[in-house]
């Protein structure tokens, strides 16, 4: 008995590990990123930003990697209430995992944490006027987010001095909200709050488009 209890006990160790190593926070590996991303969650230092008619509010749809020195990112965003898809393409800057892209003046873009399989978390400084807003937001590959991982983007928001009170829950798609993560469009992120807004729907639903050049 005592020794089946300590291989049980192995056991658990061993895939608790295995989880932990699943958990990405550089060099990553930008082809395991790319497809169809959910955002669920989304955070500002500047809650105005990601609110519903906020310039950083945007919904993702999808994220693709080329070479591992350019992003091309789609989105969607409200605009006169009508869901409007966009394109973007970041570059890589100077700094290595840090992508740049002009979008309601200039963004710095980067991933702070990955599970390939399941979850993303991007952070964002956007410059506009000499004001500098920050932007955390959690995209998913499945809409049914795990308190951990919730908790997990709790954290990272306190890390990156943004109160919890800023953060916004669209992941139930009944709710109303869009919400943009900037990147000359460059997108990521979205947010909701008060009856169902066409961009939670899901990706390729949409028919109006428009370019990165906004």
């Amino acid at each position: 008995m005592k020794l089946l209890l300590l291989c049980l006990g192995l056991t658990l160790v061993c895939a608790h590990n295995e989880e932990k190593h699943d958990v990405v926070t550089s060099n990553f590996d930008m082809a395991k990123i790319s497809g169809e991303w959910y955002t669920v969650l989304l955070a500002s230092n500047v809650k105005e930003k990601i609110e519903e008619i906020g310039s950083l509010r945007m919904f993702m749809e999808s994220f693709q990697a080329f070479d591992n020195t350019s992003l091309l990112i789609k989105c969607h965003k409200m605009i006169s209430g009508e869901c409007i898809e966009f394109t973007f393409i970041c570059e890589e800057t100077e700094k290595k995992g840090v992508y740049g892209t002009p979008y309601d003046g200039y963004n710095w873009v980067q991933i702070a944490e990955a599970v390939y399989d399941e979850y993303l978390i991007f952070y964002v400084l956007n410059f506009c006027h000499e004001k500098t807003t920050k932007v955390i937001g959690l995209n998913v590959k499945n809409r049914d987010v795990s308190p951990q991982i919730k908790k997990r983007f709790e954290e990272l928001s306190q890390q990156y001095e943004i109160p919890t009170e800023n953060i916004m829950d669209v992941s139930n798609a009944e709710t109303h909200s869009v919400s943009l993560w900037a990147i000359r469009g460059c997108l990521l992120t979205v947010f909701c709050s008060a009856s169902a807004d066409p961009c939670s729907q899901a990706p390729g639903s949409h028919g109006a488009q428009a370019s990165s050049a906004e």
